[in-house]
C-alpha cells in the first residue's frame, strides 16, 4: 500500500507558524508549514437545524472569531434571505476592516450558488472588507448532477467556469471554488473541473466531504490524487471540508492536512448540516461530554435537513444527502420529518410541507406565502407547522373587502368606560368615522364599526392564542359574529347556522 507522506508540522513549527502569521496572498501561503484555519460556523454551522441567528447575533460571533484570530471567516449566505445579506454586509464592514497591531485581519467570504444573482449578491455583501472572498460551489458528483441539478458534466463544467470568470469581472480576486459532493465524484472529471476553475482565475479550491462518506485513509489519498493529477494545483491553497456523518470529520480534515492541504474548514463546536463538520477546537484537542444534537448518526439532527439547498436535493432523492437509511439504525421517520423549515429553506421543502398539511396551492400563491415565510423564518429559529397555516390563512384566503381600515384609536383603562374612534375606507374610496363607548375594548370597537356600515352584529365568539412566547410570537385573534336580531348561541350545531348565518375570520400578525 502507498503511503502519503506526512505533511503535519512539527509542535515547534506550529508554535513557530502561529507567533509568525504570514502576510495573506489568496492563491499561496509562503510559509508551508502554516495552515489557515477558515470558520465557517455562521455559514455551514448555522444550517444545524435550530441554529439560526439573527444578524446582530452573527456579528457577535464574527467579532468573537477575529479575536481568536481565525484566518477567514466565512459569514454567510448572502442571497438566502435579506437579513442574512445585512448580516454579511455588516461582518464585512466592521469586523472585515478592523485591523490589529500586527496587521491581522480576517479574510470576509460570502458563499453563492454558481448563479449570476447569486455571485453579484455575495459581492455586494463582501466588497466593502479589505479582504473580500466569495466561494461558489456546484455539484459535481453523478448523483447530484442528475437527481439534483439535472445537468451533464459538460454543462456543469461550463457552468462553473464562466460563474468564476463572471465573478472576477465583478472585481472580486479571491474566489474559492467547491466542488460539491466531491468525495462521490469521479476522478478525472474532478481533475478536469478543478483544473478548468483554476485557469479561470479561482485562488482556492475546497474538497468537501459533504455526505461525510468516507474514511480517513480515503479522504487523505483523495488530496493526495488532486494535488498529483490536477493541472494548476500548485497555482492554489488546497482546502478540507470535511462533515460527520460517520464521526470521522476531525480525523479526515487532519488526514487532509497530512496529504496537502493548506486550508481547514471548521466551525465552533462541530455545528452544522445533519451531523455536523469538523469542529474547531477538536482540531486542536478533545473536548465535551455530553450527546449534542449534531452528533453523527444518533445526534437529533442527523437526519434533518434546513438548507434550502439540501432540502431540494432531498426531497428529490434521498441519498443525494443522506451515505444511510435512517431506519438502519432505527431510526423511524413519518410525514414531514427529515428537514425543518427556517430561514434558510426553499420554496421546495416549503411546497412539500404545505401539501403534507392538505394544502394545494398554484405557483403564483406559493410565491406569496414564501416572501412572508422568508420574513418570518428572519425572525424565528423556526417556522412551525401552525405558522405555516396562519400564513395561508393570511395570504390565500383572500377576498377582496367591502370596507378597509383606514385608522383605529383604542383608549382603555381604570379611568372611563373603554372608547374607540375608528376609520373605515368604502371599496369607493369614501372615508367614515366613528366613535363609540363599550363595556370593553373589543365591544367599544364593534359598535364603533355598527355605526358605520350600520348592520348592527353581536360577538358570538372570541379568542386570542399566541403561537410562540415572546416578542417576537405571532398572535391569531378568531372571531365569530351573526347579526344582533339573530337568536344564535352556539356553533356547535349545522342546523342552528343554517337558519341564523354566521360569519368567522382568523387574522395573524406579528406581537409588537
Amino acid at each position: 500500500m502507498t503511503t502519503i507522506p506526512s505533511m503535519i508540522p512539527s509542535p515547534q513549527q506550529t508554535k513557530n507558524s502561529i507567533d509568525m502569521r504570514p502576510i495573506y496572498i489568496p492563491n499561496y501561503i509562503p510559509n508551508p508549514y502554516y495552515v489557515r484555519i477558515f470558520d465557517t460556523t455562521l455559514r455551514d454551522g448555522e444550517q444545524s437545524p435550530g441554529a439560526a441567528m439573527t444578524s446582530q447575533e452573527k456579528l457577535d460571533i464574527a467579532r468573537q472569531l477575529a479575536k481568536l484570530g481565525v484566518d477567514v471567516i466565512e459569514a454567510g449566505f448572502p442571497c438566502s434571505s435579506q437579513d442574512e445579506f445585512k448580516a454579511v454586509k455588516m461582518i464585512a464592514e466592521e469586523v472585515g476592516n478592523d485591523v490589529d497591531d500586527n496587521g491581522y485581519v480576517p479574510v470576509i467570504v460570502g458563499i453563492a450558488r454558481c448563479n449570476q444573482k447569486d455571485i453579484e449578491t455575495a459581492w455586494e455583501a463582501v466588497k466593502h472588507a479589505m479582504r473580500p472572498k466569495i466561494s461558489t460551489f456546484i455539484a459535481t458528483s453523478p448523483i447530484h448532477m442528475e437527481h439534483k441539478l439535472g445537468k451533464s458534466k459538460e454543462e456543469v463544467l461550463q457552468i462553473a467556469c464562466k460563474m468564476v470568470k463572471f465573478a472576477r469581472n465583478l472585481g472580486c480576486h479571491d474566489i474559492q471554488f467547491v466542488p460539491e459532493d466531491a468525495t462521490r465524484s469521479e476522478r478525472d472529471f474532478l481533475y478536469q473541473i478543478l483544473g478548468e476553475v483554476i485557469k479561470a482565475g479561482v485562488t482556492t479550491v475546497a474538497i468537501p466531504d459533504t455526505v461525510g462518506i468516507t474514511m480517513p485513509w480515503e479522504y487523505g489519498r483523495l488530496i493526495a490524487d488532486i494535488k498529483a493529477n490536477t493541472p494548476g494545483i500548485e497555482n492554489v491553497v488546497l482546502s478540507s471540508h470535511c462533515h460527520n456523518d460517520l464521526g470521522l470529520a476531525v480525523a479526515n480534515t487532519l488526514e487532509g492536512v497530512r496529504a496537502g492541504a493548506r486550508q481547514l474548514e471548521v466551525t465552533i463546536n462541530g455545528i452544522g448540516e445533519r451531523a455536523g463538520n469538523a469542529s474547531l477546537e477538536e482540531v486542536e484537542k478533545y473536548t465535551g461530554m455530553y450527546l449534542q444534537p449534531h452528533k453523527a448518526l444518533v445526534g437529533a439532527n442527523a437526519f434533518v435537513h434546513e438548507s434550502g439547498i439540501h432540502q431540494d436535493g432531498w426531497l428529490k432523492h434521498k441519498a443525494t444527502y443522506e451515505i444511510i437509511l435512517p431506519e438502519s439504525i432505527g431510526i423511524k421517520r413519518s410525514k414531514g420529518d427529515g428537514y425543518v423549515l427556517g430561514k434558510l429553506s426553499g420554496r421546495a421543502a416549503l411546497r412539500k410541507r404545505l401539501e403534507e398539511l392538505g394544502f394545494q396551492l398554484k405557483d403564483d400563491e406559493i410565491n406569496r406565502v414564501f416572501f412572508n415565510f422568508k420574513a418570518l423564518g428572519d425572525k424565528k429559529k423556526r417556522v412551525t407547522d401552525e405558522d405555516l397555516r396562519t400564513l395561508v390563512s393570511n395570504e390565500v384566503t383572500h377576498i377582496e373587502p367591502i370596507w378597509k381600515l383606514g385608522d383605529l384609536q383604542v383608549i382603555s383603562g381604570t379611568l372611563g368606560l373603554p372608547s374607540t374612534t375608528i376609520r373605515l375606507i368604502n371599496m369607493n374610496g369614501s372615508t367614515h368615522v366613528a366613535c363609540s363607548i363599550g363595556q370593553g375594548s373589543v365591544d367599544s370597537a364593534l359598535k364603533a364599526v355598527n355605526f358605520i356600515v350600520k348592520e348592527p352584529i353581536k360577538l358570538v365568539e372570541y379568542s386570542v392564542t399566541t403561537i410562540k412566547n415572546g416578542i417576537d410570537g405571532i398572535v391569531t385573534t378568531y372571531v365569530v359574529i351573526c347579526r344582533e336580531n339573530s337568536n344564535y348561541e352556539s356553533t356547535s350545531t349545522l342546523s342552528q347556522e343554517n337558519v341564523h348565518p354566521t360569519f368567522r375570520n382568523r387574522c395573524s400578525c406579528f406581537k409588537c
